[in-house]
């Protein structure tokens, strides 16, 4: 026979347990759910128009570049990190360049959205991406793999291929450079080049 307080101490573990296993469940459907939908991706990675409302007349014309007689004057490119982007927790096997389900079923949404008229003109950078853990090489040979496998599905999918490039960052330029084993570390980053 038991006694009350290992009985409530039981129940609560119970409890407890039960509680565990729900969230858990909730918090992997919103895992999946955390995926952008199409529209959001189209609002992501559309181009941005230029405002007039910034314009600094003065100082900046006194920095602008100054072009030899007949060449045009050139501004110096954006830096990419000014590009429209969009960074995806696209799942693939451990290890692997293999797509799992999930993976793919945001990358159909990718698909759809890089077809639409607001993007269809644009050339897009797949990017690859790792945490820290394990070999640099490995991690770089990795991310590379995965983003020629994202751009091969974008293909099969009706993108075209003369529209998509992948690079393999590795763990080069982490998400979280805090935590280099984050996984938010571990994504796929499609950058506008328009």
């Amino acid at each position: 026979m038991t006694n009350p307080c290992e009985r409530r101490a039981r129940r609560a573990a119970s409890a407890f347990l039960l509680v565990f296993a729900m969230l858990a469940a909730g918090s992997a459907a919103l895992a999946q759910d955390a995926a952008p939908n199409t529209e959001q991706m189209i609002e992501a990675l559309k181009p941005r128009t230029r405002s007039l409302r910034n314009l600094v007349v003065g100082e900046a014309a006194a920095s602008a570049p100054v072009a030899a007689a007949g060449e045009p004057a050139t501004m110096p490119p954006e830096p990419a990190t000014a590009r429209p982007s969009l960074s995806m927790a696209i799942r693939f096997d451990f290890a692997s360049a293999r797509l799992r389900p999930e993976g793919a079923a945001v990358l159909d949404r990718l698909a759809t959205a890089l077809q639409a008229s607001d993007l269809r003109a644009g050339r897009f950078l797949i990017e690859g991406h790792t945490d820290a853990k394990g070999v640099a090489d490995y991690n770089l040979r990795l991310s590379q793999q995965r983003a020629d496998e994202v751009r091969r599905y974008l293909q099969l999918h009706g993108v075209d291929e003369q529209r998509l490039s992948a690079v393999g960052r590795g763990s080069q330029e982490p998400a979280n450079a805090a935590q280099p084993l984050a996984a938010e570390n571990r994504r796929v980053r499609i950058v506008n080049l328009e």
